[in-house]
């Protein structure tokens, strides 16, 4: 009975020895997948029975690894956004779960790189290094985790600085007719972050071939490239592919800011972005609203700009500038989509067609430009002459206007006409060739003090060169003191017009 006994156990320990040893074995290969079957395809979405578990916003993959994301979870059927080349798939394909969300890789390998919005690379650099993978819908930061936006930032075109300046943190819109010089204005301030400690990203969205490849080689060619990532979809993408773009651009972005650093992102635009959401929401049979938008048109672009912020120092003291580009049909600021990101953001500039078409460029209308922002995230310096500055130039704007029904003019007028007249020659710059601080400055004095006023408006541009060319020549403890933010003393003042009324001397008709 005893050896009996011993036999059982003996074979009941092998026996289940072995079956742990096959658990073992066998265990890893044995893994449930949760698929589905495409019902039909249509542009750039696919509707997918089955895959009881899905949620909202996750991966699916198709056959040939085209992936697309959860958009509509309905009781009999899932509509799917699609981020590749689809014209393969067929009705009856099968759908698997991936059990994620969407995510991009971010990571310093990033900068100098262009990419789409899935992080494929799109240039010739090979494959691109990330460290990890973020989710592209985040949260924006807590109200008590944001401070104060202080710190400007500077875009190098006189207009801004001084009358509409933007702080880092700030979310400022740019907005106006086609062909006004949006894009450019964005571009010009990319530039001038070069040696200022501030990552760019460009987010270009169902953009022109050509105008991608123009920004990027105005990019390269200037060297910031080194700073900059270009997160890029064309007009022959997917839908879908642009609807994520500025979302995992953002991500990116967000990367670099938590880290502690000062970042600026682009939107080049919002346009296209809002009409790639009603095209995939029409075809999901989304019910439309006011100009066939669906209804949270207005969230979409809301949480994406919320996420741009100033972190408080416990956080790192990062920040994430936002400039979004809009497009306006016929000088229409009131249309839907612009009012809601007027609604949305801190601040405009328009730009105008009718100062485009004058060659008055940048074509910023001063009169409906505002920055809410405003002189808190603005040098000493620029504040000391930006008051009398636009007061003079919408003074100005008010009497051309009077002064075109023929009425005769007294002097006083007529000096004023002729200073506002000098005032828009020199807000005027070209374009790629953004100016430091300390040559503005010097400039805009020269302005206030009426240097220029004596100046034929013909030999305005020379005169003007000369002034930025002589800014050199300013004392370094000036300099100094206007990085810093200090407020410009009288001697300092008195020095700076000294420097700008020499250099100018040369060009003041006599009399």
């Amino acid at each position: 009975m005893t050896m009996a006994t011993d036999n059982l156990e003996n074979l009941f320990d092998t026996t289940f020895t072995g079956m742990h040893e096959a658990r073992e074995i066998f265990s890893p290969q044995l893994r449930l997948r949760e698929t589905g079957t495409i019902i039909s395809v249509a542009t750039g979405i696919a509707k997918v029975s089955g895959l009881p578990g899905v949620g909202s916003d996750e991966l699916v993959i198709f056959p040939g690894d085209v992936l697309g994301v959860a958009f509509n979870v309905d009781a009999s059927e899932i509509g799917v956004v699609l981020f590749g080349e689809y014209s393969h798939l067929h009705a009856g394909d099968e759908v698997q779960r991936t059990g994620r969300v969407m995510d991009v890789g971010v990571g310093e390998g990033l900068l100098g790189r262009v990419i789409d919005p899935l992080g494929r690379p799109l240039d010739d650099n090979g494959s691109v290094a990330v460290s990890h993978r973020l989710p592209i819908e985040r949260r924006a930061a807590a109200i008590m985790d944001r401070a104060p936006v202080t710190e400007p930032l500077q875009t190098g075109l006189k207009v801004i600085d001084a009358l509409i300046p933007v702080g880092r943190g700030q979310r400022e819109l740019i907005l106006g007719d086609r062909q006004t010089g949006k894009t450019t204005i964005a571009i010009d301030t990319i530039l001038n972050q070069r040696g200022k400690d501030v990552l760019c990203v460009y987010c270009s969205i169902g953009q022109r071939g050509a105008t991608i490849a123009k920004v990027l080689a105005t990019l390269r060619q200037k060297g910031a490239m080194e700073y900059t990532v270009l997160v890029v979809t064309e007009g022959n993408d997917p839908p879908g592919l642009s609807y994520i773009a500025p979302y995992a651009a953002t991500s990116i972005a967000e990367f670099f800011m938590e880290a502690g650093r000062d970042v600026l992102i682009v939107y080049d635009d919002l346009t296209h972005h809002a009409r790639a959401y009603r095209e995939l929401s029409l075809l999901l049979r989304r019910p439309p609203g006011r100009e066939a938008f669906p209804g949270d048109i207005f969230y979409i672009h809301s949480r994406l700009l919320e996420r741009a912020t100033h972190l408080r120092q416990e956080l790192g003291g990062g920040s994430l500038t936002a400039l979004p580009i809009i497009e306006t049909e016929a000088q229409n600021i009131s249309a839907y989509i612009p009012t809601n990101l007027i609604s949305i953001t801190d601040g405009q500039i328009y730009l105008s067609p009718a100062l485009f078409e004058l060659g008055v460029l940048p074509a910023v209308d001063v009169g409906k430009s505002v920055s809410r922002v405003g002189g808190k995230a603005q040098r000493a310096a620029y504040r000391s002459v930006a008051g009398d500055l636009k007061l003079a130039y919408a003074q100005f704007e008010e009497l051309e206007t009077f002064s075109r029904f023929g009425a005769r003019l007294d002097e006083a007028t007529r000096i004023r006409i002729e200073h506002g007249k000098r005032i828009r020659a020199c807000l005027r710059q070209p374009e790629s060739e953004p100016l430091s601080m300390p040559t503005q400055i010097t400039v805009l004095l020269a302005l206030t003090a009426k240097i220029f006023d004596s100046v034929p408006l013909d030999r305005m541009l020379e005169a003007e060169q000369a002034v930025q060319e002589a800014a050199v020549d300013i004392p370094q403890d000036i300099l100094d003191r206007l990085e810093a933010g200090n407020k410009m003393s009288k001697e300092d003042r008195e020095s700076i017009i000294r420097v700008a009324r020499e250099s100018c001397a040369r060009f003041q008709s006599v009399g």
